[in-house]
């Protein structure tokens, strides 16, 4: 049986599990500010929950195209409070951060899992999760989330992120982080055009056979998902699931998503119906 060793748990991935995203800032291209308080967050998190997230992700900057850097002390006025609020649930948490001082502050409340866009590239950061407990998701990007889609260009896309995703793999187990503790993400939206996402999601299963370790995605709203179905982010659901079940289908551990409750039901169907590759 397959297992990530996520903080305070050890979770099965005989199963694709769903992370539910938890925005608590004011400029999600999604939600648009609706979680932006502590209590609002901690509400969304807890229905989150009762729809069957099995993880929940918290993050407190915005890291879509154009978002601007949000200060050290912003982000962990932001999202330490909901972390403690939330901690004993019975649910893994994550922190979406790229910080390594909030990654500190979110690791001595308790995190189970850092999801890092900048996969563990910060000043220390390596360092600090080999000496915790907590899992961790090292994602590919091409530039910083403020110019990523300005011109993202590649000779060979899948071949590049599968390279930079075994680079930070390699340099997370020489700092000590044992694999059952890492994930990888593929990053998609992040420095990559419509075309660059079609082919490294097509190519998602033979990049977690060669590079070993279980994938999260996350496509959930974006706007590759509205290019193609010629939707605006409020009527991306649909796209958003069809998406999910194709992940899983390609073999994802994790899906992190906006729409938990029909996530988890597309899933379920997929899994008693659908054509299973193992």
């Amino acid at each position: 049986m397959r297992q990530l060793q996520c903080g305070r748990f050890v979770l099965s991935l005989d199963r694709p599990l769903v992370m539910g995203i938890v925005n608590v800032t004011p400029d999600s291209f999604f939600d648009g500010g609706r979680h932006n308080s502590k209590d609002a967050a901690i509400a969304h998190a807890r229905a989150l929950l009762a729809e069957r997230a099995d993880i929940l992700d918290i993050g407190g900057e915005s890291t879509r195209p154009g978002a601007p850097t949000v200060s050290i002390d912003e982000e962990l006025d932001r999202v330490i409070p909901v972390l403690e609020a939330l901690r004993d649930l019975g649910v893994p948490l994550s922190v979406d951060t790229r910080k390594p001082q909030v990654m500190r502050a979110a690791l001595a409340v308790g995190v189970d899992l850092v999801n890092d866009i900048a996969a563990l590239e910060g000043d220390g950061a390596l360092a600090l999760i080999a000496a915790s407990r907590a899992a961790v998701c090292l994602m590919h990007k091409q530039g910083d989330p403020q110019t990523m889609q300005a011109a993202p260009s590649y000779v060979d896309v899948v071949a590049e992120v599968a390279d930079y995703l075994a680079r930070r793999r390699d340099a997370a187990l020489c700092a000590g982080i044992v694999p059952e503790r890492i994930l990888l993400d593929p990053g998609f939206g992040f420095g990559k055009t419509l075309e660059h996402n079609a082919a490294v999601f097509r190519a998602m299963s033979r990049m977690r056979e060669e590079l070993g370790c279980p994938l999260l995605v996350g496509v959930s709203r974006k706007s590759m998902l509205g290019q193609i179905a010629g939707r605006q982010v409020g009527e991306r659901m649909p796209a958003s699931i069809a998406a999910a079940v194709l992940a899983a289908q390609a073999g994802a551990a994790v899906i992190r998503v906006h729409d938990v409750a029909e996530t988890v039901d597309a899933l379920k169907v997929w899994q008693v119906l659908g054509s299973r590759s193992d």
